[in-house]
């Protein structure tokens, strides 16, 4: 269900705004609907979060180092320096990079002309004799060159040719080939170079290890410094200024059950404040307030979108459907249980469980019971019949509710006929609620009309009998009649046949959905079996070699057929969920979720 809400209305004095909007951070309880509008421009805001994402991307960089970092309490100061420092770091790592790049791109061009020292170019040239370097292919290499210019042949790597040339400076050699122009010094110096330069980024990597050890819980101290920040600003410029900008108005939401604390904070400041109750124009965040089962499905309707303020929560609504659709999805009781047993392991051998981890786990194990349940309609565990163990315990639970394709097949059906019936008649309150019932009239006559046919079909009452047929035209006149209140009875007469039109086509492909349920569990089954087929049929006859292969095959395809199943299980039931439940309880959504204004 959703929690009640009060509107707050604050007008504060601009002198005194931001110092307000401390004290309403401190007390934690109220959600301001921040505006984009003007955010964009306030360069001190757009700064802030430019170092937030610098913070995020130094995290996310340290995190992806592999080494595990230290858990302790963050110190916001210290983060601040590792973030700075690690952007020192990773410049002089980036130039390491560059610069040792630079280096070996001289050693590929001076590696084919060998180790020298280039003092005895200098040298030669000193004495008046140039020397110049020169690449070239063998056809293009002419003997000649050598009486001329004293070309002297140094390398040959593949067709090239690589010589040098020893002239007077005077007579410069004008050769159509390459010229080499060769870094001014040695071979030897270069590979120095590169070892002293990877020397240095060593010691910098083992600095930014030594920081992912240490200094990721102040950086995500410091991280979230910011973000406080960040929304603070936001708030300070949501306020609307009056009065020539000497007074400051601002609207926030507060759950009802805290609006005495609200008040009480209030008196104490002085600032004048209104507290009233939402109008249906209003924008109201959601805030859940379901019970303890019903909470752990509140991720899955998050995963679609919270419902209106004024609209029905159908949490509670879908959550014992959905528990049994993943069950019959799975439909396996040994999976069932290794859910449970997998979970309950996980609890005692893990000492640091998050505060939201633990509802999931909860949820997992619930929807492990529902697996090792509905797995006993058909008796599957593991993919093998628990009904053909001959004990007169396990004989007497199949006949009272072993059931065969046929009837899993109607089971399918008649729950997705129900959910909808349920649907439609969550639609009709859903309507009254936020229109009057006037509204809901055409909806409760399509539930007549339905309701009373299945009833029939399901012989409760004679098909076609008195009882039937005058539910049936009840249902009908109310659907044509006041399907749409206030408008022309032939308007609401044609709104009456296109609605027909749509209960003919889309309800008869939304009961069909459900199929899905049957067919689901019961291909999980068929392969578990074949997996136990291959795990007997493959092992070798060897006392040893073969029940090790069995049990490998056993495991391996038990594995994947769990996680394909298990996935399965959870997606399609929320697909009959989003698509066939929610169309026809008319859910909208669209709600924004509760997030107080705190630090």
């Amino acid at each position: 269900m959703i929690a009640k809400m009060k509107k707050l209305t604050f007008l504060v004095y601009y002198k005194e705004y931001e110092q307000f909007l401390e004290k309403l951070r401190d007390l934690g309880v109220v959600h301001i609907f921040t505006k984009s509008q003007g955010l964009a421009e306030n360069q001190e805001l757009q700064d802030s979060v430019r170092l937030a994402a610098r913070y995020a991307a130094a995290i996310k960089f340290l995190q992806g180092t592999g080494v595990a970092a230290d858990k302790h309490e963050g110190d916001v100061a210290k983060g601040e320096e590792t973030l700075s420092l690690l952007t020192d770091l990773q410049n002089r790592q980036q130039q390491l990079v560059h610069r040792k790049q630079m280096v070996e791109k001289e050693i590929s061009q001076l590696e084919p002309w060998g180790n020298f020292e280039y003092d005895n170019i200098k040298r030669l040239k000193a004495a008046g004799y140039d020397v110049n370097f020169y690449i070239c292919s063998e056809k293009q290499f002419r003997d000649e060159w050598v009486d001329m210019f004293n070309a002297t042949i140094i390398n040959k790597v593949g067709s090239k040719i690589y010589f040098i040339t020893v002239t007077p400076g005077s007579e410069s050699p004008e050769l159509e080939v390459e010229y080499a122009k060769l870094p001014e010094t040695s071979l030897d110096n270069l590979k120095s170079s590169v070892e002293n330069i990877e020397k240095e980024c060593n010691d910098v990597d083992e600095k930014i290890k030594s920081l992912a050890q240490s200094s990721v819980a102040d950086l995500e101290a410091a991280q979230k410094k910011i973000y406080s920040e960040i929304e603070f600003s936001k708030v300070v410029l949501t306020g609307d200024s009056l009065a020539d900008n000497k007074l400051v108005l601002l609207e926030g939401w507060v759950p009802e059950v805290k609006s005495d604390d609200v008040k009480s904070f209030m008196d104490t400041q002085g600032a004048y404040y209104e507290i009233s109750n939402p109008t249906p124009d209003d924008n109201v965040p959601i805030l859940f307030n379901n019970d303890r089962f019903s909470r752990l499905f509140e991720p899955i309707i998050r995963l679609y979108m919270l419902p209106k303020y004024n609209e029905l929560d159908l949490t509670p609504f879908f959550a014992p459907f959905f528990m049994l659709f993943f069950g019959l999805c799975l439909g396996d009781t040994g999976y069932g249980a290794f859910m449970v047993l997998a979970v309950a392991i996980y609890r005692m051998v893990s000492k640091n469980i998050s505060a939201s981890m633990k509802p999931i786990l909860t949820l997992v194990q619930i929807l492990g019971a529902s697996t090792m349940v509905c797995g006993l309609l058909t008796g599957t565990c593991f993919g093998f019949n628990l009904y053909d163990i001959q004990v007169p315990f396990i004989q007497s639970m199949k006949e009272a509710i072993s059931l065969d394709n046929k009837q899993m097949f109607n089971l399918s059906l008649i729950l997705g006929g129900v959910q909808i019936i349920f649907g439609m008649m969550l639609k009709a309150v859903n309507q009254t609620i936020q229109l009057g019932f006037k509204y809901a009239v055409g909806t409760i006559g399509w539930i007549f009309v339905i309701l009373s046919s299945a009833l029939a079909f399901a012989g409760a009452m004679e098909m076609g009998g008195t009882v039937h047929m005058a539910l049936v035209v009840i249902g009908l006149l109310m659907a044509y009649l006041y399907n749409s209140p206030g408008k022309n009875v032939f308007v609401n007469i044609g709104l009456g046949l296109w609605d027909s039109y749509n209960m003919a086509t889309g309800l008869l492909g939304d009961i069909l959905s459900y199929v899905r349920l049957f067919a689901l569990g019961l291909s999980g089954g068929i392969l578990a079996s074949v997996f136990n087929s291959l795990a007997a049929g493959m092992s070798p006859d060897n006392i040893i070699a073969g029940p090790i292969v069995m049990v490998l095959i056993f495991l391996i395809g038990h594995s994947i057929n769990i996680f394909m199943n298990v996935l399965g299980a959870m997606v399609h039931p929320m697909r009959l969920t989003f698509v066939e439940f929610f169309k026809n309880a008319g859910y909208e959504g669209g709600g924004k979720e509760y997030s107080p204004f705190k630090k």
